[in-house]
């Protein structure tokens, strides 16, 4: 069985190809990501395997089903990028990797406050040039600061242990409270009481309709002024217009971005040569104050491996039998 494998990079490769032998599996590596221009390269294939920034609306499973393509497999925990309902009609069954390594993504998170907070990019920066001053480096005892964390599923919860254990306070928002959590200390709140008191705030939420811009003009402005926001979720869930603004007026302190709202089709290629095609994200990454990185906080040995052997597990199941859908952990459709 012959799997199409969208948006693959180096590290894919390395991870998934030894996994897909073992499985039985032959992949065909496609750099592209999947879109209504590259789909022609899934015909002939059994099966599709794609990633977070891939195109599956309704016109491409369109294309997939007329290929005879009944089963996708996801190599990521967020889904908003498929029609489900459509995929649903065609008769496709769709799975993805729901927990892959919390601690790789949380732990990325951590860096990204750690290293706004402290000023650790322009210190870097500076000392390279021989430059030891301490002028504008100034940040603040994150021990004894008070976090909302938004979102408390497994990454989340990680998040707040890890700011737990640094000694910070740790305030929570989300439908469905963690006992766990709740038992270790954290306290659940409105998310607007949340926003009204944390000095850092972290994004662990899914997008969904509802949670789309969840972070907007207005929730930014009910924080202290001079916070640090961090969003290792997903890019939707932020306003970034609302965030630049108040990056400028200095409501916000900081912004930590692993995600961006449109990054399909930026992130992961190399725009060093071109020049980055994106003018306001350009903006932000002149700014001391904006930490972006390229949505790598998956990015661990651990997490690689699991999302590997996950995928793999699920392909496996859906092919062989048409009906294990509806039992996979990871199940979509």
């Amino acid at each position: 069985m012959q799997v199409a494998v969208f948006s693959t990079q180096a590290h894919d490769r390395e991870f998934l190809a030894p996994a897909f032998q073992e499985a039985g599996f032959e992949a065909r590596f496609i750099e592209d990501k999947l879109d209504m221009e590259s789909v022609a390269q899934a015909e002939g294939a059994g099966a599709v395997c794609a990633f977070v920034n891939d195109d599956l609306g309704a016109p491409v499973l369109d294309r997939l089903s007329e290929y005879g393509i009944r089963a996708i497999a996801l190599r990521c925990a967020g889904c908003d990028n498929l029609d489900r309902e459509h995929a649903r009609s065609l008769g496709m069954q769709c799975a993805r990797v729901p927990a892959y390594s919390p601690n790789a993504v949380a732990e990325h998170a951590l860096a990204l406050l750690l290293a706004l907070n402290r000023h650790i990019p322009q210190a870097w920066a500076r000392v390279r040039q021989g430059n030891f001053g301490l002028t504008g480096l100034v940040g603040f005892d994150l021990a004894q600061c008070t976090v909302g964390v938004i979102g408390t599923g497994n990454i989340g919860a990680a998040f707040a242990r890890a700011m737990q254990g640094i000694g910070s306070r740790v305030l929570a928002y989300d439908p469905y409270p963690n006992a766990e959590l709740q038992a270790a200390g954290v306290e659940y709140r409105e998310l607007e009481d949340l926003l009204a008191v944390s000095q850092v705030v972290s994004l662990h939420c899914p997008l969904t309709p509802e949670t789309r811009y969840l972070m907007d003009a207005e929730r930014i402005a009910r924080l202290p002024r001079g916070a640090i926001l961090i969003n290792a979720g997903r890019g939707k869930l932020l306003d970034t217009d609302a965030a630049e603004a108040a990056l400028i007026s200095g409501q916000l302190g900081g912004l930590g971005l692993d995600v961006y709202e449109d990054e399909a089709g930026l992130f992961f290629y190399d725009w060093s040569a071109d020049g980055l095609p994106d003018e306001r994200l350009a903006r932000l990454m002149q700014r001391d104050d904006v930490l972006v990185t390229g949505h790598q906080a998956f990015l661990t040995r651990e997490a690689l491996s699991s999302i590997a052997q996950q995928t793999t597990d699920n392909l496996r199941a859906m092919l062989e039998d048409p009906t294990a859908g509806a039992m996979l952990d990871g199940r979509i459709v």
